[in-house]
Formats: structure tokens, sequence, C-alpha cells
């Protein structure tokens, strides 16, 4: 086995690159929005999603392998928004429906599925 053939592909590229991430931000926010059961973390957010869906593109985009351009740090954005039980379940739901629509190839949810768990339990502060 040459260099190439054991170069490990990362989730980012498994899943489709950039437009495949893009795709997931969008389905999350798109899913929140018109999805009366995230009513209570739609209204952790501001009327604008614009900004946090280029944030979450741009976390997810390094996260997963792929072009780091997410320069923030994850936990201290969210340090002054009340998160609770109830919050976190609600990103969980929705990020595993947006990851349906997105259709987010299925190796890759098993992998980032667990990871998405434990990021959204170590967001909750209440």
């Amino acid at each position: 086995m040459d260099k190439d053939e054991a170069k490990q592909v990362t989730p980012y590229e498994f899943m489709g690159g950039e437009e495949a991430v893009r795709r997931l931000t969008d389905a999350f926010y798109d899913t929140m929005e018109r999805d009366p059961d995230f009513a209570l973390l739609r209204a952790l957010h501001a009327a604008d999603l614009a900004p946090m869906r280029w944030r979450l593109f741009a976390f997810l985009s390094g996260w997963l392998g792929g072009p780091r351009l997410y320069t923030g740090c994850v936990m201290g954005g969210h340090a002054r928004i009340a998160i609770g039980a109830r919050a976190r379940d609600e990103w969980l739901a929705c990020m595993g429906r947006a990851m349906a629509e997105a259709e987010v190839p299925e190796a890759v949810g098993a992998l980032i599925a667990p990871a998405f768990v434990r990021m959204a339990e170590a967001m909750r502060n209440r």
C-alpha cells in the first residue's frame, strides 16, 4: 500500500465536502424555523439566522476535517445563553432531522452522532 492508499478520508470528504456541509447547515436551520417542535431552540437564536448559519457551517467544516474556517470559541459563544436539557434535546433532534434531510451518509452519521451528543451536553449550563 502506498501513501495515497493509506490516506484517511475525513468525514468532511466522505459526506461530500463544502456542498454537503452547507446542505446540513441549511437543513438544520430550515428545520428549526419551520417545525414547532423546535420552538425553544428557535427562541434562543436571533431573528436573523444568517450569521449563525455561517458560524455553524464554518465550525462544522473544520470539525469534520475540512477547512478550518471558524476562529471563535464554541463554548464561549454559548456561555451567555441558558441551555438546559430541553434545549439540548431539541438541538440533537433538529440535527438528527437535518442529517436525514441533507442525506448525510449513514456511516458518517453513525460516526458524528455520538460526538454531537457529547458536544450538546457540554453546552448545557442549566
